[in-house]
């Protein structure tokens, strides 16, 4: 097998394969061992946030009061410091994977030759002919760059070179209000930048529960953050002391720098997939079927490149489930119940439906809700604002969504994940002792609201 991309799609592909006996190799650039998600997404970003919440003490203000800040003046260098330790790091233990599951690793990139022959470029510009029975595409994504916007890196920046400011700018735009540029805008909105973003649509982050982003947009208004909904981008021009971005309204913005998060693009540009019998859409996608086979059958595509849920956690299971296909060992079908986790400043996370769905499907559904301040370790960790809601079927007592907001909701939500994947009902949550104190220990208090709800709606109907 041979893989294109060394993400953790393709990276759990090859591993996968590799422990099935399989001879595997790897090829990425040298510099990107890991992807773009070791790179210049998932992991970076992740890392300067927990680099901008130490350093700012922003969760601790409510315990130390608002002008409470563990450093004054936060360089750049302050937060790559710890994203470069941990890109670092992690590159590493990759490294380290492959080898000692012998799956050889190929700098360069690759081009199809023909479906079952890659020409790999290395660093210097030989080319040599790599075979496979199976080919594996995980090269990934780059951020989607409009042609009327002219990009420098410095002042005019996209989501992989934003982690490569020279300074912490005083005031930024941010063209899109998706996930990327929210955890963003939050980031630098918490490390002091008058933040405005820009967003077409009339809201923002549309697949979440509503009462989440209504509590959202309050957190990022009390850190200054401005909205413009329903605005369109017309230009942005540079200037020597800045930017200038015109909206279509006729409204001008000036800030120091700003950065488009306007989708992503499928690496697939220089893969030569004629040659392979295959072809992207205008957004570099590949489609598969419901194993991750292309039209082609000995070729599989997996990760960002086959478009949504284009996340981390699922490319994983898709190169795993990909190359145990290839290999011809029985895997299960993913669970349709997968969390999404969002790394705004408090973060989300959710699995199952909204409130909203729910409500379109003619589902019914009771409320349960559980609030930090109510829970002794909110209060000693200081968060007052988070919250856990559980939907609850009032037939069969079976959860339909749960939502958290809040400091870790996005390992708190794997709890409701195992009780709805297993079938479980509320009255599990009910029944259940949480260690005390902790935030886990907020799915009983949610559950004994909705059964509180369920109890008095059955005393009426009685």
């Amino acid at each position: 097998m041979l893989v294109l991309g060394s993400g953790p799609g393709g990276q759990k592909a090859a591993i996968a394969a590799a422990k099935l006996g399989r001879r595997v190799a790897v090829v990425d650039r040298p510099d990107m061992v890991g992807g773009v998600s070791l790179h210049t997404g998932t992991i970076p970003s992740k890392t300067l946030r927990e680099a901008v919440l130490y350093l700012t003490g922003l969760t601790q203000r409510d315990l130390y009061g608002q002008s409470y800040r563990l450093k004054e003046d936060i360089t750049v260098a302050d937060l790559t410091a710890r994203t470069q330790h941990v890109v670092g790091r992690e590159t590493d233990v990759i490294r380290s994977q492959l080898s000692r599951n012998h799956v050889q690793l190929f700098s360069g990139t690759g081009r199809f030759v023909d479906p079952h022959t890659v020409a790999l470029r290395e660093a210097g510009g030989r080319e040599r002919l790599l075979s496979a029975e199976h080919v594996v595409i995980a090269t990934g994504t780059r951020p989607a760059r409009p042609d009327s916007v002219e990009f420098d890196g410095r002042t005019i920046l996209d989501s992989d070179n934003v982690l490569t400011i020279e300074r912490v700018p005083r005031s930024m735009v941010i063209v899109g209000a998706g996930v990327i540029g929210m955890e963003y805008a939050s980031m630098f909105a918490a490390l002091g930048s008058k933040v405005t973003v820009v967003e077409k649509r009339a809201g923002m982050l549309d697949m979440c529960d509503v009462e989440v982003i209504e509590s959202l947009k309050y957190h990022l208004r009390d850190l200054a953050v401005t909205f413009r909904f329903g605005e369109t981008v017309a230009a942005v021009e540079r200037h020597p002391r800045g930017t200038l971005t015109v909206l279509a309204s006729g409204k001008k913005i000036p800030a120091d720098a700003v950065m488009y998060s306007a989708g992503r693009q499928g690496l697939t540009d220089e893969l030569d997939l004629d040659k392979a019998g295959l072809a992207a859409d205008p957004r570099g996608r590949i489609e598969v079927d419901a194993h991750y086979r292309t039209e082609v059958p000995h070729i599989y595509a997996v990760g960002d490149v086959i478009g949504y849920p284009a996340l981390a956690a699922t490319s994983m299971e898709q190169g795993r489930a990909a190359a145990y296909h290839a290999c011809g060992e029985p895997v299960g079908q993913m669970h349709d119940l997968q969390p999404i986790g969002i790394y705004t400043i408090p973060e989300i996370s959710f699995v199952g439906r909204t409130e909203d769905q729910l409500t379109e499907e003619s589902v019914p559904f009771e409320v349960g809700i559980a609030r930090y301040r109510e829970l002794a370790r909110g209060q000693i960790i200081g968060d007052a604002h988070g919250m856990l809601k559980l939907l609850v079927s009032p037939v069969d007592r079976t959860l339909l969504g749960v939502h958290c907001f809040g400091s870790g909701a996005t390992e708190l939500i794997h709890i409701g994940q195992s009780v709805m994947g297993c079938g479980g009902t509320v009255d599990y949550l009910v029944d259940a002792v949480f260690n005390y104190p902790t935030l886990a220990e907020s799915y009983k208090v949610a559950a004994l609201d909705a059964t509180n709800r369920l109890r008095q709606l059955d005393r009426i109907g009685d």
